[in-house]
């Protein structure tokens, strides 16, 4: 996925808006973070539950993996973007953003 597609999958979701975060661009609901992306990495993180980082870093440890610290103990996750298909990509950023949003708008997207 290059770097516009997953801009524009960010800005698809309800009310999200798009800022400066560090060397990087978050994307926030009700000003919390829900995803970032370092362009120069070519890489996005993503916050997921406990059980969802498990689960997508068991799949490729090489190219999904917890941040370091307590970031990553709080769920925040660590894709490659240059190595992953678009549809697990779409996935972690829907879980990421029905962990963050309201209840109201999650709703929308939950499977």
């Amino acid at each position: 996925m290059d770097s516009s597609t997953f801009i524009a999958h960010c800005l698809s979701f309800d009310e999200v808006i798009e800022l400066p975060h560090f060397e990087k661009t978050s994307f926030r609901i009700n000003k919390k973070i829900f995803a970032t992306l370092n362009i120069q990495k070519r890489q996005a993180t993503f916050k997921l539950s406990e059980i969802d980082q498990s689960v997508f870093c068991d799949f490729d440890p090489n190219r999904i993996c917890p941040a370091s610290g307590a970031w990553g103990k709080q769920g925040w996750t660590i894709f490659d973007l240059t190595a992953l298909t678009d549809e697990m990509l779409i996935d972690a950023l829907t879980l990421s953003y029905c962990n963050v949003a309201p209840k109201k708008l999650s709703e929308k997207y939950k499977y």
